[in-house]
């Protein structure tokens, strides 16, 4: 069989197909990642389906459930609403499915190549959406928890990690900034989806339906679509592929913590960087996590009325001032998800000139600092140092997912960075555990003492200062992986082949012997096609800001 019917046997998805021709224009693979990114992101944004969810029944308001009817009975019932403590178990199982969806199949994911990962993420994101929307339409929560929680979470882990090693190998000398671009989509997804998501159920309710399963069934077709057109945009580069005019750098003092090896995704467990990297991201990401769902009710109880021009406690305000400066926190989220995006761009970048390890340190102490001063802002009355101070604590939140990327292939390589990372990705679902957990258990405990409201999260912004100087120390503690973790020359040589290196490097030979530089106006595009989108969310969101500074 020759060359080339060996590549089209593996058919479309194959990763032999997929290998850039020469001329291929490396800017068209960053739009690619968007496209997946900026849908698997609504997970981010999910919760602006609980409150019409809690009343798909009742309407206008919610059927409640007896005392006798458990989570479990609240499964199958079709005789009552589901609360929204229940509804919120799928956001939990998003970022728990996501971390064991990439641990489990991220060595596949180098094998196989991104193109057919990202088709399965597709159709797990967007399937689980449309399973979603017969659940809700039979009102059977067992559905959504299998479409959009289960299925819909390994879609979510899948998509995440599909772009990380192919977006390293093209951007050898902007690794931050690469993976940056990416993940920032995944920051923006939320942004587009969630006022998306509100149009639509304006659209579809009806006095016999709140319009929600309706548009998971659009939601979930557009999503499957658009990844469909980003992983089959994704293009991987040929062996020995370097950026023009790019030298690798030679091996310096300076530069240690860069490694010219490649450590198999199967040695990490036993590797102490590894663990200590672990530690990093999850402690930066509890703090940060911990916080993110309980901003709005935060500024809420440390300003009360105080938010609209009113000298009142939160306690002491009526429904008409609740539902101003519930309004007005609103406007405060919107703004901490645009700093969650920038930052991780912005840090991503950063750290190809600072380094990975001198950026987490920034992350560690600019942000203990900012998680110390927040009770003293608050006791002070000072609005802008308070919420000026969780903007960037959301920036560097944002920030450590796009680096981290970064920081694995500078300690393990990048033959195998997207398995790797696969594998970090648990960190993620420990700290969505972890975090939420302190910050809600503090807060309930606190009240329980009789500590008015507006000090109840003192004593957590110190327990989050803890987390992020047990970070800083294991990142402090971070040295150059030793040698003998490596893969030898041989073992390198039978990893290539298990990922088709040497096959796809045949197949540019046998069927393109001549030039193609991808077309400019190609590239313009592909990023219009993402920018587009992302602009009107970043629209929306701005406008919804805007309450918090009127």
């Amino acid at each position: 069989m020759s060359n080339h019917a060996a590549a089209s046997s593996g058919g479309l998805l194959a990763k032999e197909r997929i290998v850039a021709h020469p001329g291929f224009n490396r800017w068209l693979v960053p739009p690619a990642a968007l496209a997946i990114h900026l849908c698997i992101g609504m997970a981010y944004g999910f919760s602006v389906f609980w409150l019409p969810l809690s009343k798909a029944l009742g309407i206008k308001e919610a059927i409640a459930c007896g005392p006798d009817v458990g989570f479990i009975a609240q499964l199958f019932t079709t005789s009552c609403d589901w609360p929204i403590s229940t509804l919120g178990w799928m956001y939990t199982l998003f970022f728990v499915f996501l971390g064991l969806a990439a641990a489990i199949w991220g060595g596949w994911l180098e094998h196989v190549g991104p193109r057919k990962v990202g088709v399965l993420a597709a159709f797990c994101w967007g399937g689980g959406m449309l399973i979603s929307a017969v659940g809700v339409y039979l009102h059977q929560f067992w559905l959504m928890i299998l479409g959009s929680g289960i299925i819909g979470g390994i879609g979510l882990g899948l998509g995440y990690i599909s772009p990380v090693s192919t977006l390293i190998k093209w951007f050898p000398d902007r690794r931050g900034m690469a993976t940056g671009m990416a993940i920032m989509g995944f920051g923006g997804g939320a942004m587009i989806g969630s006022p998306l998501a509100a149009e639509l159920m304006k659209s579809f309710a009806t006095p016999e339906s709140v319009g929600v399963w309706q548009t998971f069934a659009v939601m979930g077709a557009i999503y499957i679509v658009a990844m469909l057109l980003g992983a089959f945009g994704y293009r991987i580069p040929a062996p020995g592929w370097k950026p023009e005019g790019w030298t690798p750098p030679a091996k310096q003092a300076g530069k240690a913590m860069i490694t010219h090896g490649h450590v198999h995704v199967k040695k990490v467990w036993g590797i102490p960087q590894f663990w200590l990297v672990w530690l990093v991201l999850t402690m930066n990401v509890s703090a940060g996590i911990g916080v993110i769902g309980m901003a709005s009710p935060m500024l809420q109880e440390v300003f009360g009325g105080s938010l609209i021009g009113v000298t009142a406690r939160f306690g002491e305000l009526d429904k008409t001032e609740l539902t101003t400066i519930a309004g007005v926190a609103a406007g405060f989220a919107a703004l901490l998800s645009l700093f969650n995006i920038v930052g991780r761009f912005f840090w991503a970048s950063l750290s190809d000139k600072l380094g990975r390890k001198m950026t987490y340190t920034v992350f560690f102490v600019l942000g203990g600092i900012l998680y110390f001063s927040i009770p003293a802002s608050a006791g002070a009355g000072s609005k802008l140092l308070f919420v000026g101070a969780f903007c960037i604590i959301l920036s560097m939140y944002g920030g450590a997912f796009a680096t981290v990327p970064a920081y694995l292939a500078d300690l393990f390589g990048t033959q195998m960075v997207g398995a790797i990372h696969g594998r970090l990705l648990t960190a993620w679902s420990t700290a969505g555990i972890l975090g939420p957990v302190v910050v809600n258990y503090m807060r309930d405990y606190q009240l329980g003492l009789g500590i008015p409201r507006e000090q109840v999260y003192n004593q957590t912004m110190y327990i989050l200062v803890g987390m992020l100087v047990i970070g800083l120390l294991c990142n402090l503690m971070i040295r150059p992986v030793a040698d003998k973790h490596f893969m030898t020359e041989a073992e390198l040589a039978e990893e290539k082949r298990l990922a088709h290196d040497r096959a796809a490097a045949e197949t540019v030979q046998a069927t393109d012997k001549t030039f193609h530089q991808s077309p400019t106006v190609l590239v313009w595009l592909a990023w219009a096609a993402v920018s587009l989108p992302l602009a009107w969310g970043v629209y929306r969101t701005l406008l919804s800001a805007g309450k918090f500074f009127n």
